[in-house]
């Protein structure tokens, strides 16, 4: 009583009137791995999906339309599992610390060597969460007096990273070039709003697929007009890496690009190697910058140790360094 609401009028709307007729249908507990087909627990509910009561049986083999499990190497067997069993029995599960203080082990060294030359770059720095990877980061290259200019379907975690960081925030139509060109010439002609200086720096946000509707970045032309306005352009591939290109470096390599090309490389390992985390590529002292600026290298805890040991096996399946010809 004598409070102002918590929620919006329309949560409250959506969630009674559109969410709870079909809610049986998401959030449904699953207890096998993501592959091709799942098992999940049965629920049942008697009061309009407000509550659900679990029967106790499992439903065995539904088909999965929905993981990221993209190349299958989440798995409950196999060598993926075993190099990460191997390396849980040696380091435990967790590190229980930062990398700037007792949590860098040698396995994160090994491992962001390992991504820096899958992706062709001079140096990487790895993450413990893939949507922190862009929220945290992105703070850490742009602030007051920059200008991001954003594509209107970009993930929630670019948009996010966008707002903590102070700069300001135009957004140029999904994937229209002649929408990202006239934002690029307005800033330059008219600079910042009242003053009229030239902005501190101009940061071009894009993904390599975008997720929910399956489209390709024009990578190639975004590169053209990121050097003709001399802007900086940050490619978030969590989706396309290890899914594109020939040999599955990503967009840039499916047009055939150079990663120099590309001022941040950003992307998961929650997709395409069937673990967690994400990372930054990029130039060396990009990556020295962010070791020490970026509020997810400093503050958040290391990637646990048998992660990481996935993330090290897979990709290196993926570039043909296992010894077999799987990838």
């Amino acid at each position: 009583q004598d409070f102002v609401p918590l929620y919006q009028d329309f949560e409250n709307f959506y969630t009674r009137n559109l969410y709870m007729r079909i809610r049986d249908s998401w959030n449904r507990p699953i207890c096998s791995v993501p592959g091709a087909k799942v098992d999940m627990m049965e629920r049942v509910s008697h009061d309009y999906n407000w509550t659900f009561t679990y029967t106790g049986r499992v439903i065995k083999d539904v088909i999965n339309m929905s993981s990221y499990n993209y190349l299958g190497f989440a798995q409950k067997a196999g060598t993926c599992q075993e190099a990460a069993a191997k390396v849980l029995s040696q380091y435990g599960a967790g590190v229980c610390s930062t990398r700037q203080e007792m949590g860098n082990l040698d396995k994160h060294e090994e491992l962001e060597k390992l991504v820096a030359r899958f992706l062709g770059v001079e140096s990487a720095m790895a993450y413990g969460m893939g949507f922190a990877t862009n929220s945290m980061n992105i703070p850490a290259l742009v602030g007051k007096g920059c200008l991001i200019l954003s594509d209107e379907l970009n993930h929630a975690s670019l948009v996010l990273g966008a707002r903590l960081s102070g700069a300001t925030i135009r957004i140029f139509k999904h994937n229209n070039m002649q929408s990202l060109e006239k934002l690029l010439k307005d800033a330059i002609v008219h600079g910042q709003p009242r003053t009229r200086r030239p902005w501190k720096k101009i940061l071009i946000l894009v993904e390599g697929v975008y997720s929910m509707e399956g489209s390709i970045v024009r990578l190639p032309e975004v590169i053209a007009l990121k050097k003709k306005y001399k802007s900086y352009l940050y490619l978030d591939e969590a989706h396309s890496i290890g899914a594109l290109g020939p040999s599955g470096r990503g967009v840039v390599e499916y047009f055939g690009l150079s990663p120099e090309d590309v001022d941040v490389m950003m992307g998961t390992f929650t997709k395409s190697f069937g673990a967690a985390g994400g990372y930054i590529g990029g130039k060396k002292e990009l990556i020295d910058y962010l070791r020490t600026y970026s509020h997810s290298a400093v503050y958040a805890t290391s990637l646990s140790p048998p992660v990481v040991e996935q993330i090290i096996t897979s990709m290196k399946c993926v570039m043909g360094e296992d010894g077999t010809t799987v990838g």
